[in-house]
């Protein structure tokens, strides 16, 4: 007998574990996707021509608040919790739900999800989202680009528009992202890579995004897996880098998957550490030897830039951090904040009083995001809101800490000024060292 599955998920590792797990095993019936954190990705269906010849009518996708009807309606057999960056109990409570309405609560592992690649693999995870894991990927690929090495980016799926066309997405130029009708999200992901000059794939299917980038038009020695959330990697790494974030101490043991992200580190990077409490830093520090104590740990700070701190000083100011961060990442702090506060502002004003549309809504959600006003943008609504929130806010100036140029997507009619921020190591070990090892390693120089 065929057990009946449904996949918990948000538009990511779901799908993922479908086609790596269930498509195409005749011992299981996926009857349906679940979804949550993203606004706006239930009602649709997993598309037959993805789903494959067991699926002709396709899977549906419901709104993960149905699932205690959905296993007793459709005689669920098991649940497959398949997304990422939330606590412990979170993770358990679904459990329950799932156990209470008499199914399996399943999570799958390492050995049946991730993809053996021809080329040489570095992963890039986290304990959390907004630890610095962009920067971390930007900072490999620029040593790996100095000796002369073709390295091509898979960035953690975001798929949230048509899934058939999204199954497999190149980025070579800032024009693709327009092409492949991108979220601000997703632009707060590929565009640092582009405008510096490397390729970033993504999509829905990663297996077939893998064969196509080590099949890269311009070349691949290494394959760069830029993971999402704190999640663990799709492509089985030679090399696997976690950061994480001494602002948060402690969430590198209590979120699911960020602390297998952790187990499974040969090299932990401690982000921040020139904006973190000294307490804090050896709290994580810590913690990455009482469960990894073989990894390498690398020190480092996400030092800041503005464009023109003249914007900021003296100024009662709007600050705009990344939408996922402040939301599901829990922040208190981004780089927007420690600019505002570096570079002298008067005064960081509460935009709740002026948010409209699916912005307040983002609120009511998240109701401790505070001060900040987080640049969503999964949609042409959650855009145009974010627009007009932004020039609704009795301010005198804004400061953009999102990884991309928001005045190119909304018009923002008040003097800004934008927050540019990399990673910087702090003494030895480095990250240089550590690559230099994996180049002679895998015969690349």
């Amino acid at each position: 007998m065929k057990k009946n599955v449904i996949i918990i998920g948000a538009a990511g590792r779901d799908f993922h574990n479908f086609n790596t797990y269930y498509r195409g095993n005749e011992d299981y019936n996926v009857v349906a996707f679940t979804a949550a954190q993203i606004p706006d990705i239930d009602g649709r269906k997993y598309p037959t021509e993805l789903a494959g010849e067991l699926y002709p009518d396709g899977i549906p996708i419901y709104d993960e608040s149905n699932l205690t009807e959905l296993i007793k309606d459709l005689k669920v057999d098991d649940c497959v919790f398949s997304y990422s960056d939330v606590p412990y109990a979170r993770v358990m409570g679904v459990s329950a739900i799932v156990n209470a309405a008499g199914a399996n609560f399943v999570l799958l592992g390492p050995a049946d999800t991730m993809v053996k690649s021809t080329k040489p693999v570095i992963a890039v995870g986290a304990v959390r989202t907004g630890c610095g894991k962009s920067q971390t990927s930007r900072k490999v690929i620029e040593y790996l680009m100095k000796k002369g090495l073709k390295v091509v980016a898979v960035r953690h799926p975001m798929p949230y528009g048509d899934l058939n066309a999204q199954k497999v997405q190149r980025f070579a130029t800032v024009e693709d992202l327009a092409k492949h009708k991108c979220t601000v999200e997703e632009m707060e992901e590929y565009e640092p890579h582009v405008v510096r000059g490397n390729v970033i794939y993504a999509g829905v299917d990663y297996e077939a995004i893998l064969r196509a980038a080590e099949q890269d038009p311009d070349g691949c020695d290494v394959v760069l897996w830029d993971g999402g959330n704190n999640d663990f990697p799709f492509y089985k790494p030679d090399l696997n880098i976690t950061v994480v974030d001494p602002h948060r101490p402690g969430h590198e043991l209590s979120y699911y998957p960020g602390e297998v992200t952790l187990r499974l580190a040969d090299v932990a990077v401690i982000n921040k550490m020139d904006t973190a409490a000294p307490e804090a830093i050896q709290t994580v520090r810590e913690n990455i030897y009482k469960v990894n104590p073989k990894a390498i740990v690398v020190d480092a700070a996400s030092p800041i830039a503005v464009d023109d701190p003249s914007v900021i000083k003296g100024k009662r100011v709007l600050v705009v951090e990344d939408g996922p961060t402040l939301t599901h990442g829990e922040m208190k702090i981004g780089a927007g904040t420690v600019a505002a506060m570096k570079f002298g502002a008067a005064e960081l004003v509460d935009p709740r009083p002026f948010v409209v549309g699916k912005l307040a809504e983002t609120f009511r959600i998240y109701p401790n995001i505070g001060t900040l006003l987080p640049a969503m943008g999964y949609s042409e609504q959650q855009l145009k809101d974010l627009e007009t929130s932004i020039n609704n806010t009795d301010c005198d100036a804004v400061v953009i800490g999102t990884p991309i140029d928001l005045n190119r997507i909304v018009k923002i009619t008040k003097p800004n000024t934008r927050v540019y921020y990399d990673l910087q190591e702090i003494g030895q070990p480095d990250l240089q060292g550590v690559l230099d090892e994996f180049v002679k390693k895998h015969k690349l120089d």
